[in-house]
Parts: structure tokens; C-alpha cells; sequence
């Protein structure tokens, strides 16, 4: 059953984290971690669609190509980006200390990085640190810890699904709360199983749980330079994921991606609110989730929301402009119960009870588009004047 480790719940990983000082030389804090299993496992990962990448992903989408991998270490406080050619080097420096901690090559490992850009990594403290890390199965927490920046608590979620009578175990970690609107990637985000996929279903199953989760959440409308979701599969449960067993596991990834997604958006720097969009009778998928998406991270919609001001003209408009088809006379807006435009119309509402809605913690909002029959959700945080601050001290 699971058990709160995440990475680790499934079977054939063991992790571990140590506090390294790499933000300013005090190791105040866990921000160093690696994830690693005793056997080559098959690999998947997408990243950041931003031009301007990190060394980390540079690297690792190197490593992905030249087989399977043993692992991977990640640390916070610095984003090794832009950083020029030492900051390739610095990745790999960093890749192959992990690899020797866990006994692998360097090409084994996948690197990431999360924090500040432009800021040399300081690779020797990193190595350094590596040498004292003992890795554990009961060290899946503490690696979600120490890849937090301005997150508030660490993002856990594990499913465990019976495929052909066994047991198969999907478990994950992820960190993020600003510079979140993930495009064809996502935050950062560590994946394991313990079925046995081949490379090519591993990467199918992985961008179709990314689209529907993390490519449908915005906190800031920032995508960031080191976006990158990594899957590993160990196969040490010993069940083969085919055309039969893929519907069960294909249901559990897209679950563990969900539930880390909005664990995501409810950690938003500055957040007190979660909401979900609804978009309906879309022309096609990609216009549902195009106006999902543009309501999530309009700033007006956000503000609105904040404040409990029930100005949901705001919530069509961001539609509008989305680039998605919307039939004007029969569309339609609803927050919560309360229905606000209905079939192109604006209609007589209690506006306290609107408010009352955007007062709670977790909102949700319809929106039909009057077109089609394709549907979308995406997730969003309210604005609030705390991401201003948190946002304009960052460095300092």
C-alpha cells in the first residue's frame, strides 16, 4: 500500500539528499539529492521548450540518447543556466560524482538543477557533499525536500495498480511554486515504476500524462529554462506493461502527474486559492485546452479571484482571446453553481454568492464555448501582492 516515500515506493530505488551550501556555502538545508536503482533502467523524459536551456537538461537529453540510466541527482539553489560551456561541464561534473556514489557511469545518470540563473554551480561543493550521501528506500522524502526553491512543503504522490492480478507501483516528486506554465515539459518532476515498459511506450505514456497534468497548470505564466520530467523504470515487479496492461498503468501515471500538478498550483508563490477550469464544446482538444490554459494564467482572472470580486467577464474575455473558437451567442459561464452568462446572455446572479465561492480554497469555474464537443481542465492560483515580494527579493 503506499506509504508517503514517492520515488521510492516503488520497488527497485533507493534515494538519499545532504545539505551541500550550494546557494551561498551554508549547508543550512537538504539541497543536494540523487534518486538511484541497482539496475539500468528504461528512461523517458521531456523538457523545457524555452530557447534559453539549462546545462542540466542539455546534459542529461545527452545521456537519455546514449541508453538506459542508473539514476539521477538534482540539486536546488542554483539553476546552472546560462552559464556557458563550464556550465555543461559543471553538469557533468556533477553527474559523474553521483555516478560514482552509486556505482554507475556518467552517462548513466541524469542531472537537474533548480534555482537561480546566470550563478556558476559550484560543482566541487556538490562533489564533496555526494561523498558523505547515503542512499535508503526510505529516502524518497528527503529527496523531495531538498529540491524545494520557494516551495512550501514537498510534492509526494504514489498509486499502486493491479495489472494482470500484481501489483505494479507508480511513484513520483515534484518541486515548483513560481516560473510555472509548463509548454511541451514541465516543472521538475522524478517518475518511477517498478513495471517493465520498453523505451518507446515509456515516452508515449509520459508526454500524454505531462499534457493533461502539468501542460495544463500556471501559476505566473513563466516558462521556466529547466522544465524537465524524468521516468524510470526499474522492472522490478516483473509485469510487462502491453496493449492489455497499458489502459491500468497509463491511468495510474496520468493520476500520480495530477495529483503533484496541482499539489503545484495550491503551493503557488503567494497562493490562497486553487482554481480548476472547465472548458466544454470546444471546435477541438487544442482550442479546450487553449482557452483552459488562458484563463488559469490571466492575471485579471487571478486578481479577481483574490479579491472575491465576482467579475466574471473577465473569465469569457481571457476565452476570447485565447485563440480558440468561441460562438459569442451561445456560450455560456458558470462559477461554481452559480450560472453567470448562459447561451450568450448575461443573467441575474447573487453576486455575494459568487463571492462567497472565490472566498474558498479550492474554486471551480465552467466555461462552454457554444462550438463543439471537445473538452479541457487546467489549473491556476490566485495573484496576491506576497508573489510580488517573494518575486522582487528572489536573489537577495
Amino acid at each position: 500500500m503506499p506509504d508517503g516515500r514517492g520515488i521510492t515506493f516503488p520497488r527497485g530505488f533507493i534515494a538519499g539528499a545532504v545539505a551541500a551550501g550550494v546557494k551561498d556555502g551554508t549547508p543550512d538545508r537538504l539541497d543536494v539529492a540523487v534518486l538511484a536503482s541497482p539496475v539500468p533502467c528504461v528512461a523517458a523524459a521531456v523538457f523545457t521548450s524555452n530557447q534559453v536551456i539549462a546545462a542540466p537538461c542539455v546534459v542529461t537529453r545527452r545521456h537519455l540518447g546514449a541508453g538506459r540510466l542508473r539514476g539521477v541527482v538534482v540539486n536546488s539553489g542554483n539553476a546552472n543556466a546560462c552559464t556557458g560551456e563550464q556550465g555543461e561541464r559543471d553538469a557533468v561534473a556533477m553527474a559523474a560524482a553521483a555516478a560514482l556514489l552509486v556505482g554507475a557511469r556518467c552517462e548513466e545518470l541524469a542531472v537537474a538543477s533548480t534555482g537561480v540563473i546566470g550563478v556558476p554551480l559550484p560543482a566541487e561543493r556538490i562533489a564533496a557533499a555526494l561523498r558523505g550521501l547515503e542512499l535508503a528506500v526510505d529516502g524518497g522524502e528527503a529527496f523531495a525536500r531538498a529540491i524545494m526553491t520557494t516551495d512550501t512543503r514537498p510534492k509526494v504522490a504514489e498509486r499502486e495498480v493491479r495489472v494482470g492480478g500484481r501489483a505494479v507501483r507508480v511513484g513520483g516528486v515534484a518541486k515548483g511554486a513560481g516560473m510555472i506554465h509548463p509548454n511541451m515539459a514541465t516543472l521538475l518532476a522524478f517518475l518511477t515504476t517498478d513495471a517493465e515498459i520498453d523505451a518507446a511506450t515509456a515516452r508515449d505514456l509520459l508526454k500524454g500524462a505531462v499534457g493533461e497534468t502539468f501542460n495544463a497548470i500556471s501559476v505566473d505564466g513563466d516558462t521556466s529554462t529547466n522544465d524537465m520530467a524524468l521516468l524510470l523504470a526499474s522492472g522490478a515487479s516483473g509485469v510487462t506493461i502491453d496493449r492489455e496492461t497499458r489502459p491500468a498503468f497509463a491511468a495510474a501515471l496520468r493520476e500520480v502527474c495530477g495529483e503533484l500538478a496541482r499539489a503545484i498550483v495550491a503551493d503557488g508563490e503567494g497562493a490562497t486559492k486553487l482554481f480548476e477550469v472547465r472548458v466544454r464544446s470546444a471546435a477541438s482538444a487544442a482550442d479546450a485546452r487553449a482557452a483552459a490554459r488562458t484563463i488559469t494564467s490571466s492575471n485579471l482572472v487571478k486578481t479577481a479571484i483574490h479579491g472575491a470580486d465576482p467579475n466574471w467577464g473577465r473569465i469569457l474575455a481571457a476565452a476570447g482571446r485565447s485563440g480558440a473558437r468561441v460562438d459569442q451567442r451561445r456560450a455560456s459561464v458558470r462559477i461554481g453553481d452559480v450560472p453567470v452568462f448562459v447561451q450568450g446572455a448575461p443573467v441575474a446572479f447573487d453576486a455575494d454568492a459568487v463571492r462567497r465561492i472565490f472566498e474558498r480554497s479550492t474554486i471551480e469555474i465552467d466555461v462552454d464555448l457554444g462550438i463543439g464537443e471537445a473538452e479541457a481542465r487546467a489549473w491556476g492560483c490566485d495573484l496576491s501582492a506576497e508573489y510580488v515580494r517573494i518575486n522582487a527579493e528572489y536573489t537577495t
